[in-house]
């Protein structure tokens, strides 16, 4: 169906929109800067569709526009791309960012330099919104308007990759999140320029990947992206991965498997189907009002829980590859992969400038993808067995969880054993449940101090008393201790026990 597109830009601005862009118009006009508003913002406002983001270019240094505009909104100053000109500013008291671009050449000129036809229109700000945009003449010399209509992504030229590799992410992008078709001329010219993408920095890459991933679909997207030669481009460590076999119970190789784990990541948080399994494989799985806002709890700017899962879910096996032996049988082991891949998957995501607490959570989600999996071994979990692995892993554990659960369904495929799905879903509920039920699982009522043990044991401030502390904890997470006095009996054993250096070590047969 054609999209609607809107005559009157002034209609289809939101008040905030409308005031904030105001604010940056007077401040222009003191500054003697002559400006337009362009791309995303115009395109966005054409299809009456609500964004956090401000295009403008203006007639001079975009940069040094930038940071004076930052000064001037009350905003942070942020350098997106010094060697293209575009300097950013975001203002954390509210939902917008600002871009400035420097204008090349007149506003025509300017135009046929950019990316895409529907982000190629622009709307001079020659005065206040309110009473001159919807008078304002639209310069759309391209047709964007027609493309928008149409539903087209179409470059203004054929060097626009080579011009600025970023938009090799950006096509798919904007083709994701509008539900857009890239036109075959445009796929062409990724194919063509796809390895560019390996240039782009690392800051931008970021941002256009997380974009992506946060769309329901980003699994289909990536593979997508594969056909079109550029995520071995941008992620070279996945290469490896293409045609290395697995055990019988896979499917797919590793690379196939890992693409498909994003989209059974999709399917278990209620983003999308999965092709082979229905609505009653995902219904076995634990779902809640509160497990949805821990998966869209934001981790770093622009990235949630939810968008990391991902993001693991594609880098989760990144290091079977290198790890890969074959015992005499014929199997195929990959022993120490989730250590090594947890290692490549912080190398990749430091590079792509990606936060010190997002790489934290995607090498955790990476390191212990299999312990789900390993601490069901012996039958159902026991609570103490339970209290170590969210020690290990803290509020990842619910998204370790889902990833193994995507992994077990991204392993078999169309060969899914429904009674063996069942006992995995079991799993994580009874996980889950044992986390939620009891505040005492995850933060146990504190029994003694650090002070009382060392002050009733004579023992010497020291790694020992942390140890004996820890001990405490877990024993009491067990439901084992329940007061002062059995706590103080229980270190007291330790103590007696158990020699210096030792923390908190399982008792004979549990588990």
């Amino acid at each position: 169906m054609p999209l609607q597109v809107v005559n009157d830009l002034r209609l289809a601005v939101k008040p905030d929109a409308v005031r904030l862009l105001n604010q940056i118009r007077r401040f222009l006009a003191e500054e003697g800067v002559s400006a337009y508003l362009v791309g995303g913002f115009v395109r966005d406002t054409l299809l009456e569709r609500d964004t956090a983001d401000i295009d403008i270019a203006v007639a001079g240094d975009a940069l040094a526009t930038a940071r004076l505009a930052a000064a001037a909104l009350g905003g942070k100053y942020v350098p997106l791309d010094a060697e293209n000109g575009v300097g950013r500013v975001v203002l954390p008291e509210s939902r917008w960012q600002v871009d400035f671009t420097t204008l090349q050449g007149d506003i025509r000129s300017d135009l046929a330099r950019r990316d895409f036809t529907i982000n190629a229109m622009a709307v001079e700000l020659v005065d206040d919104i309110e009473t001159s945009l919807a008078d304002t003449p639209l310069i759309d010399p391209f047709h964007g308007q027609d493309d928008l209509r149409r539903g087209t992504v179409r470059t203004v030229g054929d060097t626009v990759f080579q011009d600025d590799a970023a938009r090799l992410l950006r096509a798919l992008r904007i083709a994701a999140e509008l539900d857009f078709t890239i036109e075959s001329h445009t796929e062409g010219l990724i194919s063509r320029d796809s390895r560019l993408v390996a240039k782009v920095a690392g800051e931008r890459t970021r941002e256009e990947l997380l974009r992506l991933l946060a769309i329901a679909g980003a699994g289909a997207r990536l593979e997508y992206l594969d056909r079109l030669g550029m995520l071995t481009a941008l992620i070279p460590e996945l290469a490896p991965a293409r045609g290395v076999d697995q055990p019988w119970v896979h499917v797919w190789d590793v690379f196939q498997h890992s693409l498909r784990t994003v989209g059974a990541v999709e399917y278990l948080l209620r983003e999308g189907d999965w092709e082979f399994a229905g609505g009653e494989a995902r219904d076995a799985v634990p779902w809640s009002a509160q497990l949805s806002e821990h998966f869209d709890e934001a981790v770093s700017a622009g990235s949630t829980r939810r968008t990391l899962l991902k993001l693991a879910a594609l880098l989760h096996d990144i290091a079977k590859p290198q790890t890969r032996t074959t015992d005499p049988d014929g199997r195929a082991r990959f022993l120490g992969h989730p250590l090594e891949g947890a290692a490549t998957a912080a190398a990749i995501l430091e590079r792509l400038r990606f936060s010190h607490r997002e790489i934290q959570q995607v090498e955790l989600l990476v390191r212990y993808h299999l312990r789900p999996t390993q601490m069901s071994q012996e039958g159902t979990p026991s609570r103490r067995a339970v209290y170590r692995y969210f020690r290990d892993t803290g509020e990842t554990g619910i998204d370790l969880l889902f990833l193994s659960l995507a992994d077990h369904l991204a392993a078999r495929g169309p060969t899914l054993n429904r009674q063996q799905w069942e006992e995995h879903t079991r799993l994580a509920a009874y996980v889950l449940d044992r986390h939620f039920e009891a505040a005492t699982l995850a933060a146990p009522l504190k029994l003694l101090d650090g002070n009382d043990i060392m002050k009733t044991f004579g023992i010497s401030p020291g790694p020992r008393v942390g140890e004996l502390l820890e001990a405490l904890r877990e024993t009491q997470a067990a439901g084992e201790v329940t007061d002062r006095q059995q706590a103080l009996d229980y270190i007291g054993r330790l103590l007696e026990n158990t020699p210096p250096g030792t923390r908190g070590q399982p008792h004979q047969g549990e588990k």
